[in-house]
């Protein structure tokens, strides 16, 4: 089978695609990434080359060793993915010891992995612990509406996830674990990183500040789905704000409680504070 005809290869581009579409990749922003599993490798096996050089990956992941990644390239537009996959993403595998990786599809021209890809094989390490191996998707784009709070709000878990929970009784369910929030720090570098795989131990979503939103799942559709709903949610306090500094009336702590009771989801009492 060729790789552009693999199911996990679509879903990647029609992502990607679907991304580009919301406004959240202006020029090369952004970057995403896939675990691939066994039987999705072995389609596209007799498809890959292992001619190209292994590369440090700049930092160790032993528990991703000698696994095989579908990522997006370093400079390339989001809004090319659909027209040329084989020039704008990439599969990259791992070695046995988890510290470096080689291109075998893809990536061409002399095309490199996203400048990211530290940040998101630290966080498919820890992702894949914390879910018995179910996450597979890291997403990181630029949101406009979410973006836009990380200078009003207070950079913290507490003050993010409440008021965003507040924006539509969906958001709870949709994330019931919260969000993280990672201050500014220069990206692609190891202390974003680190930063944020912190973070993904508790929740499946952080945000960076003055910079983007970044989001792990099991697949695709869960994955693009929670972020379109948190900047969904940021848009709706955009919006709020602009007519008003306080709401007239909103959600309660005790509102989402009964929420999680129904729902059977279970929230944070952290996020639950009076006001």
């Amino acid at each position: 089978m060729k790789v552009t005809e693999a199911a996990f290869v679509k879903g990647f581009v029609r992502m990607a695609n679907d991304g580009w579409e919301q406004g959240w990749h202006e020029r090369n922003g952004g970057n995403l990434s896939y675990r691939i599993a066994p039987a999705e490798l072995e389609e596209v096996k007799d498809q890959l080359k292992t001619d190209r050089p292994w590369t440090p990956i700049g930092t160790t992941v032993p528990a991703l060793a000698g696994e095989y990644f579908l990522v997006t390239g370093s400079g390339k537009y989001f809004r090319n993915v659909i027209l040329d996959p084989e020039a704008n993403i990439g599969i990259v595998e791992l070695d046995e010891k988890g510290e470096n990786f080689r291109i075998v599809w893809g990536l061409t021209n002399g095309a490199r992995p996203t400048s990211e890809l530290p940040s998101h094989l630290m966080n498919h390490e820890v992702t894949k612990a914390r879910s018995d191996g179910k996450y597979r998707v890291i997403y990181h784009a630029h949101p406009a509406n979410t973006i836009a709070l990380t200078f009003v709000l207070p950079l913290t878990d507490e003050a993010f996830t409440r008021e965003l929970w507040e924006m539509a009784t969906e958001c709870p369910v949709v994330f019931p674990s919260g969000i993280g929030v990672v201050p500014w720090m220069v990206p692609g570098g190891r202390d974003i990183a680190v930063a944020t795989s912190k973070l993904m131990k508790e929740y499946d979503v952080a945000i960076w500040a003055h910079h983007g939103m970044f989001c792990c799942g099991e697949d695709f559709d869960l994955t693009f789905g929670l972020m379109h709903t948190v900047e969904k949610s940021a848009e709706i306090l955009v919006k709020m704000l602009s007519m008003r500094p306080d709401k007239r009336q909103t959600i309660s702590p005790q509102n989402f409680r009964d929420l999680a009771k129904d729902f059977k989801v279970t929230l944070p009492e952290k996020f639950l504070y009076g006001k």
